[in-house]
């Protein structure tokens, strides 16, 4: 059986992109006018391989009935404005998603703030520059890591879960965890959003939980779990498989307008994996969610810079970030926030014109 998908492709920003969309050259990226697209890539799957034919938006009525139908389907998506149902986040405009590790073995800064106090004032820092969500985790999920009991995740993350509305009402709280238990207590503590790396599998309670929750929820790729993801993981096609994930599982969970997808970079995935997943990932639009990506400091940057020391990949991690902001992705998960978001202040004032 073959199937068909569509990429929004040839993007344009500012003033250029709202003349071409007054004219009837570009159409608009989530129902925005400052950033439009006049080019489509339409992939082609069956059993004998895969088919990608790019063309002007103009040229759609010309395709054959059936991939018309597909195409217009998912331009109807691609276009739609996306519905903001995150606490005070708007999906018209990027934010940053800053991370908070209060672990003892976090890849780039394990222990750095596991006192109270040290991850308060992280916190208030990243917060004063410009982090409009907080993503707190007290379970490491580095390649090859082991996964920890849910209990005493939990006593790393209580006191600043249970604090951190008293303080910051306005910031959207996140907490990154695989445990149901873990998952349950946040809420309690006012979590805002729930990120799971293993996309709601490795705890088969996770989702059945959360009915009774009207919880937002980042669906996460991840290929096997962090202690094997980074062995020799192999897709037929990384794109489309992962893409094919997020569908299946879209249509799994009962309560799916609030849902935030992530492609998982870094996990389970090669240099060229993740070099393919970012160069397309204005794929993932056409499934008509917001798109979260965090590649701050990740492996691939080194692979390709040869910079070890993952606190010194914040030049990768920037031009990944704009990268990805051209292609119209919303939330970016970065360790820096300071520099990624003077990066994208000057980036967003210079396509304005």
């Amino acid at each position: 059986m073959r199937k068909y998908y569509t990429r929004a492709c040839n993007f344009y920003h500012g003033s250029e992109a709202i003349k071409l969309i007054k004219n009837k050259n570009a159409l608009p990226l989530n129902g925005k006018n400052n950033i439009a697209f006049d080019s489509i890539e339409i992939f082609s799957r069956q059993n004998k391989g895969i088919k990608v034919n790019l063309i002007n938006i103009n040229k759609i009525n010309k395709l054959s009935k059936k991939v018309k139908k597909v195409v217009k389907n998912d331009l109807k998506k691609i276009i739609s404005k996306r519905k903001n149902f995150l606490k005070n986040i708007n999906f018209d405009n990027s934010s940053i998603m800053g991370i908070l590790n209060l672990t003892p073995d976090s890849f780039s800064d394990g222990g750095k703030f596991n006192s109270n106090k040290k991850a308060n004032k992280q916190i208030f820092n990243m917060i004063k520059s410009g982090a409009k969500i907080i993503d707190v985790g007290g379970e490491s999920t580095r390649p090859g890591s082991e996964t920890i009991d849910p209990k005493i995740e939990w006593r790393r993350v209580k006191h600043i879960l249970k604090n951190f509305k008293k303080k910051y009402k306005h910031i959207c709280l996140s907490v990154d965890t695989r445990k149901s238990f873990v998952m349950t207590k946040s809420v309690e503590c006012g979590a805002d959003l729930i990120n799971d790396v293993s996309g709601f599998h490795h705890d088969p309670y996770s989702l059945l939980k959360f009915k009774k929750h009207n919880i937002s929820k980042v669906l996460h790729h991840m290929q096997g779990t962090p202690k094997t993801m980074q062995k020799n993981p192999k897709y037929k096609n990384v794109l489309l498989d992962i893409y094919d994930f997020f569908e299946r599982e879209i249509s799994n969970i009962s309560d799916s307008k609030k849902i935030i997808i992530d492609p998982g970079i870094g996990f389970g995935k090669t240099l060229k994996h993740n070099l393919t997943l970012i160069s397309k990932i204005s794929l993932f639009h056409s499934l008509g969610f917001p798109i979260l990506v965090g590649t701050s400091r990740k492996r691939f940057i080194n692979q390709i810079s040869g910079e070890y020391d993952s606190n010194d990949r914040t030049g990768g991690t920037l031009a990944s970030v704009l990268f990805l902001l051209s292609q119209g992705v919303q939330i970016f998960r970065v360790h820096n926030v300071r520099e990624i978001k003077q990066g994208i202040m000057v980036y967003e004032k210079i396509n304005e014109k």
